[in-house]
């Protein structure tokens, strides 16, 4: 098998960047890069541009490349479609040619979002069917992943949670409220999904990369699908605010002028391909929450 010693990672300035980052430089070389230097570790590359690509890995010559940089604003992107594709799609493009002009691996970071939701819960084996722009050029990127290289994996990701100051997803949405003194809030209860923490799911690449079990993977928390109403109530009684703050329970169209991208019903995984190969380190989302809360919200929790 090939050795790892050199690892590039695309897009590392975001919360699940962070824990990558984290977990990976305290054994391999790594170069983290991000078009937004937010850290003094990051450096500069633009997977829009191939240039910028080309230069980047010629100059470093990794082993692998772990490409994380993606669009994620689901809204910005469905009004700015052209967006979507140059940074999904195009970018994931620049990153796979020069992949495999270099004979690099690798490991390309999917979404849940990928499928249509008319399933209750979708394993790997399930077709993907997006209905967003965000949906759809991911998909073309996990494609064209698929298409061009022989050793590659892919990992799809649910509802990222774990990020600190860096998350911008939906557990620090509620934060914020509270910090704000909101002691009501309105919650999303009819869509569903699962949540990825990033702590463990930067454990499973580590588990992964180092096998030749190439191929697509579904890396979620255990614990079944949930709404966000069902992990606000969770929070609430990590963070001991059960009395003090009231989750209310409203369905999608209650937020359909702020969120119009089309979503699924339903994104929820399950990890049946991980499970069976016996690399499964996702915990129950449960038990992801409380530390997530413990490590990053600590002080928050004790005042």
């Amino acid at each position: 098998m090939y050795e790892i010693k050199k690892i590039l990672i695309t897009g590392c300035g975001g919360m699940l960047g962070h824990a990558v980052y984290e977990l990976f430089s305290k054994e391999f070389d790594v170069l983290a890069t991000d078009i937004d230097l937010n850290e003094p570790w990051l450096s500069y590359m633009d997977v829009r541009d191939y240039n910028s690509v080309k230069e980047t890995v010629e100059d470093f010559r990794p082993d692998i490349i772990f490409h994380l940089a993606a669009l994620t604003d689901l809204e910005f992107q469905e009004k700015n479609p052209e967006e979507a594709y140059r940074t999904n799609a195009l970018g994931t493009e620049n990153i796979v040619l020069l992949a495999k002009e270099h004979n690099i691996t690798l490991l390309y970071i999917s979404t849940a979002g990928i499928v249509d939701g008319k399933k209750d819960v979708y394993d790997d084996f399930d077709a993907p069917n997006p209905i967003s722009a965000y949906g759809k050029s991911k998909f073309y990127g996990e494609n064209f992943v698929k298409d061009h290289l022989e050793r590659y994996f892919v990992l799809r990701a649910g509802w990222m949670m774990g990020g600190g100051r860096k998350d911008k997803k939906f557990v620090q949405k509620v934060i914020k409220q509270i910090k704000e003194g909101k002691t009501e809030l309105n919650v999303v209860e009819n869509v569903y999904g699962t949540p990825s923490y990033t702590h463990d799911f930067a454990k499973n690449m580590r588990e992964i990369i180092k096998t030749k079990y190439y191929g697509i993977y579904n890396s979620v928390c255990g614990g079944g699908r949930v709404s966000r109403y069902d992990v606000a109530l969770e929070l609430i009684r990590l963070l001991g605010l059960e009395g003090k703050v009231k989750v209310n329970k409203v369905y999608s169209d209650f937020f359909a002028s702020d969120f119009f991208a089309p979503r699924p019903r339903s994104e929820a995984l399950v990890n049946k391909k991980l499970e069976m190969r016996g690399l499964n380190k996702m915990r129950d989302w449960k038990t992801c929450l409380a530390e997530y809360v413990e490590r990053d919200f600590k002080e928050f929790k004790e005042n």
